[in-house]
């Protein structure tokens, strides 16, 4: 069935015609979710952001534009917007106030000398500027890859590779005073 049949129908209301494209394209759009949501969230998060892809279109079926692109590749455009936007509000909800992670791990070590570098760290992170203290803990406390802090922080991955490099020889020098 040719697109413009399609959203023309789903235009008129026609919730048939919406599962038709529901059963049509949810794999493909199931794929692009998980993919950007993988590492960050459940299957339950993956299954509401292809809902919410159907639920636009349902709402929007007048902004898809045949000369622009196929019915496949909006929806697909429009997935990987939804599942960006949630990988970012899940990453948002699980920051935790700097101070009170290090002082966790701190409480932990056993070995004075470990304890008293740990400390100075502690230090010296505090002292970074809250973009360069979140890449730090973003990829040393949470580890996480250079490509989800780039996602993150609407960084490009080569922006973070060279800004964690940056980061870390500050933190040398800082530590060596």
């Amino acid at each position: 069935m040719k697109d413009e049949k399609i959203i023309s129908t789903i235009i008129s209301r026609d919730e048939g015609m919406l599962a038709y494209v529901m059963e049509k394209y949810a794999k493909l759009l199931w794929k692009i979710s998980a993919s950007i949501l993988i590492n960050a969230s459940s299957t339950q998060d993956v299954e509401e952001c292809v809902a919410d892809v159907f639920i636009y279109l349902w709402q929007h079926p007048e902004k898809y534009n045949p000369d622009h692109a196929k019915l496949s590749s909006w929806l697909s455009v429009i997935a990987r917007s939804k599942a960006i936007d949630r990988y970012r509000q899940i990453r948002r909800n699980r920051e935790f106030p700097l101070e009170e992670m290090l002082t966790e791990s701190l409480e932990h070590a056993e070995i004075p000398a470990v304890n008293g570098e740990a400390e100075r760290l502690l230090s010296c992170m505090e002292e970074l500027p809250g973009t360069e203290r979140e890449l730090m803990m973003r990829r040393y406390y949470y580890d996480q890859k250079p490509s989800e802090i780039a996602l993150a922080l609407e960084m490009s991955r080569k922006q973070v590779e060279n800004r964690l490099y940056y980061v870390k020889q500050k933190l040398k020098k800082m530590m060596e005073q």
